[in-house]
């Protein structure tokens, strides 16, 4: 039987199953993809913490989290997320991650946007990236126990309680049964709805979420999807906050600077688009930058601009648009990563616990997910509670057996993959950065035609081995779900907030300054689109 069973490979799974693997417990850990394919390594600029107060102080970067939040972070998840950030980078730095270092040989730290200090430690401009390799490194020497390419199809709560999960082999499209005592939820966020123009990986899709919700999990502020301000316009690829972090500009095709680029994401986000509504171009200008600091600093996005565009940073303009990267809501856990289901947690960009608000600051994502996978860990070692799971095959690993057969019979007249390149534009378009009644209801509506169409989709592919169609088909059908309880929560917060902007309702409102809850009453059967 497995103690806990960690659903995502990324650094907040890996950062709980490196802690958890200090005690006797039997620890494995389920991934869609590969760890190293995780969405962690696309945090490139850095990972927040005053390690230094000479400069900077731990209550400067309490208040600037808060002042991101827009009111609605939790100070006390604030404040610990914060007050333990310099031991996040000391267990970091203890189990290899190789940091930049300073003219001193400490760790180096730049400037990210809306921070009033220079505090992101960093290693060039792949932070996240060697963040993960590190802790894969060291999951490794653990020998904890992976599951890789097995995608989450549905969570086996009975009584309020987990006992386990329902998981597709995405090797041999085999469904299994997986029993857990305790389960982590760790599998990231949701921006992979606005397919095409989002930074996020291929694997970046939400089901998980979709899943904890048919369970009764709370859902919390699902409306916050954070745009990040520079992604190469024409592929929707990430350069780094850190190219604003070491002095870049943005800049029009006159090459007139337009706002303070070390603002919060939201507003420089907002700047940017304005510009591109009115017809105009805008780059991101690092000329004035020598090419020898760009290249110590900047590595990737040199190279990222250089490859797809053709184009040099220490030479050219680069044409720049602002894209879905990464998302406030999720599941509604407390400071300790408990949801409302008995032994059932959450952490890292799936997990809703305060730290963020409506809007997260640059450089505080790969904090939250070290820090509190380290801290959801301890708890669960200090749970002495024998736990016990009925051994038998749960209904729901059933219905869903039948389902996945029941996707091979479907007729595949019309191609799903037409209608999710429709939903990635139409959420960019109306559930983006500028939002209003009118825009949503209708999203809401071509949602619920593109439901009705589902019994006419399917799979062209009807192998076994490795069927990618398969796993996109079940990813696509999820969006639909997901994609209104994005919508509806947008409907229903009536003001304009960090990254949620309602062009019908202009300014924040304090009867607003609270979360905005989406759960379902009552446990709903596998999907009830087919």
């Amino acid at each position: 039987m497995i103690d806990v069973l960690i659903i995502g490979s990324g650094g907040a799974g890996l950062t709980s199953a490196i802690e958890l693997s200090k005690s006797s417990k039997n620890i494995v850990v389920l991934s869609k993809t590969f760890p190293t394919a995780s969405q962690t390594s696309q945090a490139q600029g850095g990972i927040n913490a005053v390690i230094s107060n000479e400069k900077d102080s731990i209550e400067n970067h309490i208040n600037d989290t808060l002042k991101s939040s827009h009111s609605l972070g939790d100070k006390n998840s604030i404040e610990y997320m914060c007050q333990n950030g310099a031991k996040t980078i000391k267990w970091l730095d203890d189990i290899g991650v190789p940091f930049s270092k300073d003219k001193d040989n400490n760790i180096a730290q730049r400037q990210l946007g809306g921070t009033t200090n220079p505090r992101a430690c960093y290693s060039s401009d792949y932070t996240g990236l060697k963040i993960l390799h590190t802790l894969y490194d060291n999951a490794i020497k653990k020998d904890i126990k992976f599951l890789n390419e097995h995608m989450l199809l549905d969570f086996i709560v009975v009584d309020n309680c987990i006992k386990g999960v329902v998981a597709l082999d995405i090797k041999n499209s085999e469904v299994k049964q997986i029993l857990a005592k305790e389960v982590i939820i760790a599998t990231g966020g949701y921006s992979g709805i606005y397919h095409k123009y989002t930074t996020n990986s291929t694997a970046t899709t939400g089901e998980v979420l979709s899943a904890s919700y048919r369970v009764g999990c709370k859902l919390s502020n699902m409306e916050y999807v954070q745009f990040h301000p520079t992604a190469l316009k024409n592929n929707s690829i990430l350069i780094s906050e850190s190219a604003r972090g070491e002095g870049g500009y943005l800049v029009t095709s006159d090459e007139e600077r337009f706002t303070n680029e070390l603002g919060t994401r939201d507003i420089v986000a907002r700047a940017i688009f304005k510009k591109i509504e009115k017809g105009e171009d805008v780059f991101l200008d690092l000329r004035h930058i020598p090419k020898e600091k760009i290249l110590e600093s900047m590595p990737q996005e040199y190279n990222i601009a250089l490859e797809s565009l053709g184009l040099e940073l220490d030479k050219d303009l680069i044409p720049i648009k602002p894209v879905a990267h990464y998302t406030m809501g999720g599941i509604q856990t407390n400071i300790d990563g408990k949801t409302n289901i008995k032994n059932l947690y959450a952490v890292g960009e799936i997990a809703s616990n305060g730290v963020h608000g409506a809007n997260r600051l640059g450089g505080n994502s790969l904090l939250e997910i070290i820090t509190f996978g380290r801290k959801i860990a301890q708890n669960i070692i200090e749970n002495n509670e024998n736990i016990e799971i009925e051994d038998k095959e749960y209904d729901i690993f059933l219905e869903n057996k039948k389902l996945i057969d029941s996707i091979y019979d479907l007729p595949n007249i019309l191609n799903f993959y037409d209608y999710k390149k429709d939903i990635g534009e139409m959420f960019y378009n109306k559930v983006g950065l500028f939002r209003d009644e009118s825009s949503l209801q209708s999203v809401i509506t071509n949602l619920d035609y593109i439901k009705d169409k589902i019994k006419q989709m399917g799979i062209s592919d009807k192998s076994y081995n490795y069927n990618t169609n398969l796993k996109e088909f079940i990813e696509f059908i999820n969006s639909i779900e997901l994609g209104k309880i994005i919508v509806n929560s947008a409907l229903q917060r009536e003001e304009s907030r960090g990254s949620h902007y309602r062009t019908d309702f202009e300014q924040e409102n304090p009867d607003f300054e609270k979360e905005i809850i989406i759960q379902k009453d009552e446990n709903k059967k596998v999907w009830d689109l087919l």
